[in-house]
């Protein structure tokens, strides 16, 4: 499938710091986490200097998007109060806007009181792993910013989702709660949306691979582009018997897959490889 082909019945914007950023071609997110304990050890960034330099360094490899996360949400972990997360973020946000001003920035959360905040910082993306499934009002602040919003399906929470999840069709299940979701976003105003799977987000590794190869379908299914996050994931390391700072070579066998099943965003640690999986994919779709 030519990454670029279902551009001309899903309309894919995000705001942009005040403007609308239509885009033809898979972009990148680069992944900067402002906390001690993400799962990936070198993408952990406390600093406000270290966050800047990172993130400078990822738009000029070619990310598009920033997404910052200020708690992790990797299997096991406890959840943050919206005010240690704020806590997290308030100094880096305003930091990052003045010094990425044509990037898009996002944040990682699924509290409406993050939103709220960060919206007064220039963020232009929320990144809701619970699809607003956390936080009731998060959908109405999102559409009432007029901010783009990543909603993800996940079955639990993170410290719950990977005990047992079960599910009888992964694929149409999955695809059935992201329908919904989309409907509620459109309900509440939400203008610019993307749907990520949530692979690793209440899933087994078979359940993971079944969605990476159904991505086209669920994408035509939903009429809205999707997102994948599978940047060094247990999908990987867990199927390989390594470790996630081993898994960059199997982390771009799966996004060449991606692209090929029509994914719109790529959210990575590694800018550069990514980059050159987009790059090659287009050179090869001209023959």
């Amino acid at each position: 499938m030519h990454p670029t082909r279902n551009h001309h019945i899903i309309n894919y914007t995000l705001p942009c710091n005040g403007t609308i950023l239509t885009l033809t071609t898979p972009i990148i997110m680069g992944i900067v986490n402002v906390t001690p304990d993400s799962f990936y050890t070198k993408s952990r960034m406390q600093t406000a200097d270290a966050v800047l330099t990172q993130a400078a360094q990822m738009v000029a490899q070619g990310a598009t998007i920033i997404d910052v996360g200020a708690q992790s949400t990797r299997p096991n972990s406890e959840q943050l109060s919206w005010q240690v997360e704020w806590q997290r973020l308030q100094h880096i946000l305003p930091l990052l806007r003045t010094h990425l001003p044509k990037t898009i920035l996002s944040i990682d959360t699924y509290y409406s009181q993050i939103v709220q905040r960060a919206a007064t910082c220039g963020v232009d993306v929320i990144n809701d792993i619970s699809g607003g499934n956390f936080d009731a009002q998060m959908h109405q602040t999102v559409a009432r910013l007029k901010l783009g919003y990543i909603a993800m399906h996940i079955q639990g929470t993170p410290r719950t989702m990977q005990l047992n999840p079960t599910y009888t069709n992964v694929v149409s299940e999955v695809t059935s709660i992201l329908l919904q979701k989309k409907e509620q976003c459109n309900q509440a105003g939400i203008q610019h949306l993307l749907l990520d799977v949530g692979f690793g987000f209440g899933k087994t590794i078979a359940h993971n691979y079944e969605l990476l190869t159904s991505l086209n379908y669920i994408t035509k299914a939903l009429q809205v582009r999707l997102l994948a996050g599978l940047s060094r994931k247990g999908m990987i390391y867990n199927t390989l018997n390594i470790t996630a700072s081993e898994s960059l070579n199997g982390t771009t066998v799966l996004h060449t897959i991606a692209i090929q099943q029509g994914v719109a965003v790529l959210r990575v640690h590694d800018v550069v490889e990514a980059a050159q999986v987009i790059k090659l994919m287009e050179v090869m779709y001209k023959y």
